[in-house]
Order: C-alpha cells, then sequence, then structure tokens
C-alpha cells in the first residue's frame, strides 16, 4: 500500500502547511518574521523549513496545485543560507 495516498482534506492540510513554510522562509528574508531572533535560529529555521518543502514536492500525490511559490521560496532560503 502506498502510504503517499491521502484525502483531498489531507492533500489540502498539506498544501497549506507548505504556504506556512513558505511565508516563514520569506518572512525571515525580508525581516519582517523573527526579527528579534539571533542569525543561527533564523537560519536553522530556513534551513528546516526548505528542508520540508522539498520533501514535500517530491510527493507523488499532487495534481494541479502550483508549486511556483513554494519553488521560489527553496532557492531563496537557499540563497539566505548561503
Amino acid at each position: 500500500m502506498n502510504i503517499d495516498v491521502k484525502t483531498a482534506e489531507a492533500i489540502a492540510q498539506d498544501y497549506k502547511e507548505m504556504g506556512d513554510s513558505v511565508q516563514l522562509i520569506n518572512g525571515i528574508i525580508d525581516g519582517s518574521q523573527m526579527a528579534d531572533k539571533s542569525e543561527e535560529d533564523k537560519k536553522d529555521c530556513v534551513k528546516r523549513n526548505v528542508e520540508h518543502l522539498e520533501i514535500m514536492v517530491a510527493k507523488d500525490y499532487w495534481t494541479n496545485e502550483d508549486m511556483t511559490a513554494v519553488s521560489a521560496a527553496i532557492t531563496a532560503g537557499k540563497n539566505y543560507l548561503g
């Protein structure tokens, strides 16, 4: 049995959570999120969220979801991390 078989609701929740990661990565980069945290904490958070997005993008259950913002956040996050 394929463990990636999910209901439409579960897929929608995964997509929403990916959007949350996109917002967090972009917010850290633009200074609107975690501004009071150390650079080390911000980079650690960006790293975890980029890894999460990379894992999620690779799932085989996506259909017509727009991954443009996700791909951009992965690229921006990696650039931020150096």
